[in-house]
Parts: structure tokens; sequence; C-alpha cells
């Protein structure tokens, strides 16, 4: 069964993207969940995914938090990644969300034919917000982000940043969240974010991370924070000079 392209979820529609995969707009923040000219399915992959495991290649097990779930595009694009690769990985794949309502719709949801072997992943997420099989594990955690990450005892690798912006989820972005966030994370973790905005960078700087930016091919510039490494004569990684930053702008502060 496929949602409707009229049809309305808890103050959301459904928005067509240049990448011919569908995203919804949400009224409550304003924001539509992935971006129109990007493609919601290729955002996913060039701006989170391909980053993430292409820097923990060789490993054989990673844990990832999914800040947050919505449509589900990151976790169902690891595991896509994943399989067109043909990548001998296990993923345990972790994820808060509040909206529950948006949850247990996505079983109705029109996704791209990419993720169309993995219809019963997505109905037993979207109706038991749970799954597992011997390559995967998925948990979605139906409540708050920040509390999910000051309760969790779960050591992550990859983080996907890919909250609705700090204009209107502020609370996602802050200094204190990524300080939060820092307490949950493997000495060699990495961040992946679309935003680009020097007081967001400098949340995450001031947490002892090392920014860097990244440009993929089919997407626009995304901020990538590693905790307590850094990479050396990559040219897909620029460095961001953060001190640098805040001497020739003296009003960019982080965000609080």
């Amino acid at each position: 069964m496929q949602m409707k392209k009229n049809l309305k979820v808890n103050n959301i529609k459904l928005i067509d993207t240049n990448d011919g995969s569908y995203t919804l707009y949400s009224k409550q923040f304003d924001q539509c969940y992935h971006s129109t000219k990007a493609g919601a399915l290729n955002e996913s992959i060039s701006k989170h995914i391909e980053p993430a495991l292409l820097y923990h290649n060789g490993k054989v097990e990673l844990n990832i938090l999914d800040i947050c779930f919505g449509l589900g595009y990151n976790t169902l694009a690891t595991l896509y990644f994943i399989k067109l690769h043909n990548l001998n990985i296990k993923v345990n794949i972790y994820s808060p969300e509040f909206d529950k309502e948006l949850l247990e719709s996505l079983q109705y949801f029109t996704y791209p034919k990419e993720f169309d072997y993995l219809k019963d992943i997505i109905y037993q997420l979207s109706t038991k917000l749970y799954y597992e099989d011997d390559h995967c594990k998925i948990e979605i955690y139906n409540g708050d982000a920040v509390e999910y990450i000051r309760n969790s005892s779960i050591k992550f690798d990859i983080v996907y940043q890919d909250a609705f912006s700090s204009d209107v989820n502020k609370e996602l972005w802050t200094q204190n969240y990524f300080k939060s966030l820092s307490l949950i994370l493997n000495d060699d973790a990495i961040i992946t974010t679309y935003s680009i905005a020097t007081p967001v960078r400098l949340s995450i700087y001031f947490n002892n991370f090392n920014i860097y930016e990244y440009k993929p091919e089919n997407s626009n510039r995304i901020t990538i924070a590693l905790n307590k490494k850094e990479l050396h004569h990559n040219p897909k990684y620029k460095y961001i000079d953060m001190e640098l930053k805040q001497q020739r702008n003296k009003d960019a502060k982080a965000i609080t």
C-alpha cells in the first residue's frame, strides 16, 4: 500500500524531490525533511552514508546514531549502500523520533524503488519500532532526542546529525547538546551534518572536535566533525580552522 500524493499525516504533506524520491513538508517546523534540490535519497547517501562509511572503511561492525529518524531515509539508505557496494559490515542503528504518528504512517509512505527489498523492515519499524537480523539491528526510540542521548549507555562510531535546522529546532544544535553527544562517542567517531553554519560548527568545535568541510559530487557542501582524530592529506576533506574563523569574526558564537 502506498501513500497517495495528497495524503496528509500530522500536518505534513508529500513533496517531490529532484532525484525522483519523495519527502514530506512539516508544518510544525515549516521545513521539508530533505532538500528538494538535492533529492531525498541522494541527500542521505551523499551527505551522510557515503562519507561516514568510507571514513570507517574496513570495520566489521558499527554503532550509528541517526538524529532524528523522520522518514527513515538515512537508516534505510545505510542498508541500501551496504548492499549496493557489497560491504562486509554489520550496523546497529539507534534513532530517536518524537512523532509517533509519523512513524506509524511510514508503512504507507512511497519510498524510492531502491528500497523495495526493504519493505518488511519498513513495516517492522513502523509497527514495532524495532528490527534485527544477522546483518543489522535497528531500534527507534519514540521520545525526546536530548533525553535519549543523556541516558544512552551505547558508544557510537557514527552520528547522522540531520535534525531540522537550528532556526526551528535549536535544542539539537547547542554547545551543550554536542557536549552530551561527545560523551557517548568512540574516540574515532564521525559526525556528518548538512549544516555549514559557523554557529553550528562552533557548537561542535568547542567540544574538542576537529571540523572539516566535505563536498559530495551530487549535493552541497557539508560539515564533518571528528572526535579526537585528524585527517591528513585527504583532498576530499577541507580542514576548517575555527580559531581563525573566530579571529576574523569577533561576533561568531556557538549556539547556547
